[in-house]
């Protein structure tokens, strides 16, 4: 991607997923979602000054703890002040890993590698589907799924025209899952997910479910695919043409 239409994609993203976020509510220098029934919450977007920034902090803290609702803080790399990170650690905040923020045109990545012998993707569409996708989750990533599930059912029941999960099956195992988050009135979709088994890891069932995805986005018609990439991601998705446009970390509040 061009140096200016990378500006011009990542300003895009930072007015349509950021200032402008569907379900967004802007008070102040920040907008926030605040989300219900175990759906997300946390800051999006914010423009803090040094002599304000901690306060409108505490205002955040405040808010979601009288909620007794967690919540995270996405810091971009080019949030203001540069020291925010330290003052969200100084507040209480845990920081996660870092992700790279990456976007690709959803047509040009319709093509990919074909699965392999044995292999299917299904649609989820229920709770018989969410419990393969946690399994996927808790085995790929060694992390619980208590949270993913109740976030998954949630959107299901709830939106369920905002969002698209796959599941692929060796028989009756599942050893891929991934989703596509859409996003009304943007430009944009969401990839998440994407958590394979160790052992069935490098068959190009990753590059499968992104083709995948990649086709249901322009049958929508989505733009653009925005990938909040790990470091072990970040490169397959290099390979199949995704830019990357600026760094995020997450920052989560445990009231």
């Amino acid at each position: 991607m061009d140096p200016r239409d990378q500006q011009a994609v990542l300003a895009l993203f930072d007015q349509q997923l950021r200032r402008d976020a569907p379900g967004g509510e802007a008070v102040g220098d920040v907008v926030r979602r605040t989300g219900a029934d175990g759906d997300w919450s946390g800051v999006l977007w914010s423009a803090l000054r040094p002599e304000t920034a901690d306060a409108v902090i505490d205002g955040q803290v405040r808010y979601f703890s009288g909620l007794a609702r967690p919540f995270e803080w996405k810091l971009y790399s080019y949030d203001t002040p540069h020291d925010l990170g330290e003052r969200l650690r100084a507040a209480g905040f845990t920081p996660e890993p870092d992700e790279t923020v990456m976007v690709g045109e959803a047509a040009h990545l319709t093509a990919g590698a074909g699965l392999p012998d044995g292999v299917r993707l299904e649609p989820v569409t229920g709770p018989a589907g969410v419990d393969l996708v946690a399994r996927v989750h808790e085995q790929a990533f060694g992390t619980s799924s208590d949270r993913l599930r109740e976030q998954l059912l949630v959107q299901l029941a709830k939106d369920p025209d905002t969002i698209d999960i796959t599941v692929a099956m060796a028989g009756d195992v599942p050893v891929c899952s991934a989703r596509m988050e859409r996003y009304p009135g943007t430009d944009f979709a969401g990839l998440w997910g994407g958590g394979t088994l160790a052992e069935w890891r490098g068959r190009g069932i990753y590059r499968a479910l992104v083709a995948h995805r990649a086709r249901l986005a322009v049958a929508g018609g989505v733009r653009f695919l925005q990938v909040d990439a790990s470091d072990d991601s970040r490169p397959i998705l290099q390979r199949l043409g995704f830019t990357a446009l600026c760094t995020t970390t997450p920052y989560v509040y445990e009231p």
